[in-house]
């Protein structure tokens, strides 16, 4: 179990960062800066969710085995640093931002970096513990994708080693709610750190479109 604590930690931890770092990144595009087709392209892009995780499973396999990924990090952590979902949160909250402190941070001299540094991200607490704590909640409780993409037991995660504590002739009850205990407490934990911040999250990103 240790080990496959450590293994979903990093994996989900990992994830996490990458998705409030490249999700606010593409969000401030859509929501601040102006060029053509914007919303065109972000409903295009948005559209995307409407495919189901399924249907790219063996397309997203196959890349992952001709890049020699399947059972690293690599193949566990890179495909989720990014999401549809948390641009989404991230620019209907970058909305919901008065346009006035952006414009007095140009004026300053800020540049589009800038402003998203010095002005954006420092009232973006609410969205980023929204976002970070969907996205590690998901990253640990994940069973399908590192069960097809790993194979040896060193770097299976969490969820897939309690599975390995069951087979068709015998399973050690006593183990498996021990191990499910362990599990449940980083996400219990993670969730009251930021339950103040999580729903507000959730109240003002759905305030505006």
């Amino acid at each position: 179990m240790t080990r496959f604590i450590v293994n979903s930690s990093i994996v989900a931890v990992s994830v996490t960062m990458g998705q409030i770092i490249f999700c606010s990144l593409s969000a401030f595009a859509f929501a601040r800066l102006r060029f053509w087709g914007r919303d065109t392209i972000f409903a295009i892009y948005l559209a995307t969710l409407m495919i189901p995780f399924h249907v790219r499973l063996v397309p997203i396999f196959l890349i992952m085995k001709f890049l020699g990924w399947l059972d690293t990090y690599q193949v566990l952590i890179v495909p989720g640093l990014f999401s549809v979902y948390g641009t989404f949160l991230f620019r209907q909250f970058f909305l919901t931002i008065p346009q006035e402190l952006e414009d007095a941070a140009r004026i300053d001299g800020c540049t589009s970096l800038g402003v998203l540094r010095h002005v954006i991200f420092p009232l973006s607490g609410p969205v980023m513990a929204t976002l970070g704590l969907f996205t590690f909640l998901a990253e640990w409780n994940d069973f399908l994708w590192p069960l097809v993409m790993t194979s040896s037991r060193q770097m299976r995660t969490v969820q897939v080693g309690l599975a390995l504590l069951q087979n068709e002739d015998f399973t050690r009850w006593t183990v498996l709610m021990a191990g499910s205990v362990i599990s449940l407490i980083p996400t219990t934990v993670l969730f009251l750190a930021t339950q103040r911040y999580f729903v507000r999250g959730i109240t003002i990103t759905g305030m505006k479109g």
